[in-house]
């Protein structure tokens, strides 16, 4: 290129990941983390083995259309607290991110919970930080592709048995275990065990705090649900700065400069390798792993804990106390929050538990009108669908009203077993002269014989020809 020709100036789309090698530190916050860790993974990994009735206590059994939670059997027509719970779940994240921040993200979402447990597996095969650091700039040998196969095998078989539990869910886990060990599992159940293991496998063990930074939305509008008093991981620069390094022997020094001894502990703990220093970032999760890194310094140094630390905005301006924040903590967005929240969870349980086991849909046979019978009787034809949404057998009667001298062709009496859906075809018949020409309603219902108070009534329409 000649020698007057400009410059050209590469300007790159993407910044290079760098590695981050998170320090293991001790201290409340990670003891906390870890009792989150356990309390979710024995939930998901020990519910789908726990019996009920006589079968899998949870169960999302989406060939035959139906889910079990406990005593309870949900069916497709049971949609609506699906969306009730997603409503609930929206509303808990609104709340409790206005009054703690990104207590969700630090310390029970999956992939937090995950990568920590990722992490220690890391640990324990390659060494502390210092030790992954030096084995990953070390040239290519065998003790060190020994001790990287040793961790990602560990980390395929834990992926494994996840995806395994996953699918568990929604084929009986027993039945899955049987299937896995002859191998004849379909090829859908393959499917979603292999996938949900390598999401687990890349997500945890590779991406890590890639998928906090730039695959979670909730980074990108968490400030939305902020306010000045939500609780969010601080640094106090008024304490902390100016910083710097300073010796025991040197009083004069210390004095001279803020309590923050410019050590990097924050950054070499934090998950997502920010500096707190710098104020709140997108990429904190909340996880307080540099406030037990930042207590234990300034227990060495013999300076008051809580340099970072939970704090708020207006607390942090005007240095309130724990009894003022808490004060503040029940302001009206919040209180907003609750109230809709404490509604919408009183009405979800109130109806489930106090729903019908019975569900009934009559579909009039379009294909036959109503049409003239023997004894001059008009007759129309149904499909009652009826579901027992009960795990016990229920005896049921079906009758029908609405027109003078209606009445139902054929036994009205039958037994449904337990979570049974069965279609029944019924005639009904009026007298000629009773009714109005062409479509009158009609009502049909079925009630419990054993127990008249669980009935359904569901309006159908009766046409008499013209």
């Amino acid at each position: 290129m000649d020698s007057a020709s400009p410059e050209v100036a590469v300007v790159k789309m993407y910044k290079a990941r760098e590695e981050i090698y998170p320090r293991e530190i001790q201290g409340r916050y990670a003891s906390l983390r870890w009792f989150f860790v356990w309390a979710t993974q024995l939930l998901f990994y020990g519910l789908p083995w726990f019996s009920w009735n006589d079968r899998q206590a949870v169960l999302f059994d989406l060939g035959a259309r139906k889910f079990y939670i406990f005593g309870i059997v949900l069916w497709p027509q049971d949609f609506i607290y699906l969306a009730a719970l997603l409503i609930i779940s929206a509303y808990s994240l609104f709340l409790f991110t206005a009054i703690f921040g990104r207590v969700w993200c630090g310390f029970a979402c999956p992939q937090t919970v995950y990568t920590e447990i990722f992490m220690w597996i890391e640990r324990k095969i390659e060494g502390d930080r210092s030790a992954r650091i030096r084995l990953d700039r070390q040239p290519a040998s065998v003790a060190k592709f020994s001790r990287k196969l040793a961790k990602h095998l560990s980390w395929g078989a834990l992926a494994l048995w996840t995806g395994f539990t996953f699918v568990g869910y929604f084929t009986p886990i027993t039945v899955l275990a049987t299937e896995v060990s002859a191998l004849t599992l379909g090829p859908w159940e393959w499917f979603w065990v292999l996938f949900y293991s390598f999401a687990t496998y890349g997500n945890a063990g590779w991406m890590r705090e890639q998928v906090c930074k730039y695959m979670c939305p909730y980074a990108r509008f968490q400030s939305a649900m902020f306010d000045k008093d939500s609780l969010i991981i601080t640094y106090d620069a008024g304490r902390g700065e100016p910083r710097g390094a300073r010796h025991k022997d040197d009083p004069a020094a210390a004095k001279a400069l803020g309590d923050c001894i410019d050590c990097s502990m924050c950054v070499q703990v934090c998950p997502t390798g920010i500096d707190i220093r710098k104020g709140l970032q997108y990429e904190c999760i909340g996880c307080a792993a540099c406030v037990d890194a930042c207590n234990s310094v300034m227990d060495k140094i013999g300076a008051p804990r809580g340099l970072v630390r939970y704090w708020t905005d207006h607390a942090m301006a005007n240095r309130w106390s724990a009894e003022q924040i808490f004060s503040h903590m029940f302001r009206p967005r919040v209180l907003i929050y609750m109230s809709v929240l404490i509604f919408i969870v009183s009405v979800f349980f109130g109806t489930l538990l106090t729903r019908t086991p019975v569900k009934m849909d009559v579909i009039r046979d379009r294909g036959s009108m109503g049409r003239e019978i023997e004894n001059g009787m008009i007759e129309n034809v149904y499909r009652l669908q009826l579901m027992n949404t009960d795990e016990s057998e229920h005896h049921y009667r079906i009758s029908v009203s609405g027109i003078d001298t209606i009445k139902l062709q054929g036994a009205g009496e039958f037994a449904l077993n337990g979570t049974e859906s069965r279609a029944v075809a019924v005639n009904v018949r009026v007298d000629e002269a009773k009714g109005e020409k062409g479509s009158n309603k009609i009502w049909f219902t079925l009630v419990d014989i054993d127990n008249p108070d669980i009935h359904v009534k569901e309006k159908a329409v009766f046409f008499v020809p013209r």
